[in-house]
């Protein structure tokens, strides 16, 4: 497939350049007219080298899909034939993986395919809820009112997910900024200070552990590299395998102080994915079926899923979810009275409304009381050391 350069005139009455990828310069100049454009010229794009090393594939983020939904909304709204509206977002997206993807999504449409079935084909970019939604969209002949619910959902969650970054990122700034400052010291300070000491001399033990430590960062450092890869890579793996996964699924919800914050955010994404889904449209089972998928939790998917059942037998789906000691009861007392008087999309949208604040107080709370705390321990670690390298000296001059 080639990439090829076009000026044209817009409907508006604009010139217009821009770039389409496509196998043959008739099928750019038959895409553009079906647009509404006035082809001028369309010539073969020649890439320079520099640009063919230099261009990573970039991930498409949560606020990416945002933009697109409300974009591709707005211009529904407006009456714009889907195959052109997505022709052109494609030529505007910033991202070429995300431009490449719809301009795929634009050729299967124009062949014949059906909008959800197109971006089936794209599931590194659009998940099984985005998918879903816009088949309830089509089904209903809803879909710009589909797509703006969708967007709405996707600030959310990258608003969510910018807030537990937020939480997050300082500590590993600080531990990183520590970690930096002990190599420092370890490498250039801590053998300035072996001279001092005599050959004879009895250390303390806690000033030998540092010497030691220290000649075998100077000496044997590519040890330690592969160390501390092989050990992030075992964990990694470990983590990444049923048995690992399952463990850790249920472990963050039980760690000091990120527990609590991770419930939340847990409990937040369930109810609005599930309260998007149900308001738009998807059957129960497979609304239940999706937002178990979408939050990537085993032990949360396995309380979804016996949901689900108990649905199929004529229950209710506040029991299983009461029973796996997952959800709080707040929770649990909001979903038993939305089925019992289907309202269950608004209580759970309200839910979601109340964990979102809870997720943003807890998180800014969070980040005040961890800066000190950092800060002290960083001082602590720093003091060990000049105290293992002075202790010796203060030793000898007592002495004499």
């Amino acid at each position: 497939m080639e990439n090829f350069s076009y000026e044209a005139i817009n409907p508006s009455g604009r010139m217009i350049t821009g770039e389409m990828k496509a196998e043959y310069e008739t099928v750019v100049h038959t895409r553009l007219r079906q647009m509404g454009y006035t082809v001028l010229e369309i010539n073969e794009a020649k890439p320079s080298p520099l640009s063919k090393i230099y261009r990573f594939p970039r991930k498409v983020k949560l606020g990416d899909l945002a933009i697109f939904s409300r974009q591709l909304a707005s211009m529904l709204d407006a009456g714009i034939p889907l195959t052109r509206i997505l022709f052109t977002l494609s030529q505007q997206a910033e991202k070429p993986t995300l431009g490449d993807a719809l301009a795929d999504v634009a050729r299967n449409v124009e062949e014949g395919a059906q909008f959800s079935t197109a971006l089936e084909s794209r599931p590194e970019i659009f998940s099984n809820l985005y998918v879903n939604m816009v088949r309830s969209g089509e089904v209903s002949g809803d879909l710009n009112q589909v797509l703006h619910r969708l967007a709405d959902q996707l600030e959310k969650s990258k608003i969510l997910n910018d807030q537990i970054r937020a939480a997050t990122i300082y500590p590993v700034v600080v531990m990183v900024f520590a970690l930096l400052i002990m190599l420092v010291m370890m490498i250039f300070i801590v053998p300035v200070f072996i001279s001092f000491f005599p050959a004879e001399m009895k250390l303390p033990f806690i000033t030998a552990a540092i010497l030691t430590l220290s000649e075998s960062i100077r000496f044997y450092w590519y040890l330690w590299i592969l160390g501390i890869a092989g050990l992030y890579q075992g964990i990694k793996m470990y983590f990444r395998s049923p048995g690992g996964g399952r463990l850790w699924d249920g472990v963050k919800f039980k760690l000091p102080v990120f527990g609590s914050l991770s419930q939340k955010v847990m409990v937040a994404s369930f109810a609005r994915t599930l309260s998007t889904l149900l308001g738009g449209g998807i059957p129960v089972l497979q609304a239940l079926s999706t937002t178990g998928a979408a939050l990537d939790n085993s032990r949360v998917d396995d309380a979804i899923k016996k949901a689900g059942e108990n649905i199929q037998t004529g229950e209710n789906i506040a029991i299983p979810l009461k029973t796996s000691g997952l959800f709080p009861p707040m929770v649990i007392e909001m979903i038993a009275v939305g089925e019992e008087t289907g309202s269950l999309p608004f209580l759970l949208s309200r839910v979601a409304e109340f964990y979102e604040a809870e997720v943003e107080a807890m998180t800014k709370a969070l980040t005040s009381l961890i800066e000190p705390l950092l800060i002290i321990v960083l001082g602590v670690m720093v003091g060990i050391i000049m105290v293992a390298l002075y202790l010796p000296i203060f030793t000898v001059i007592t002495t004499l």
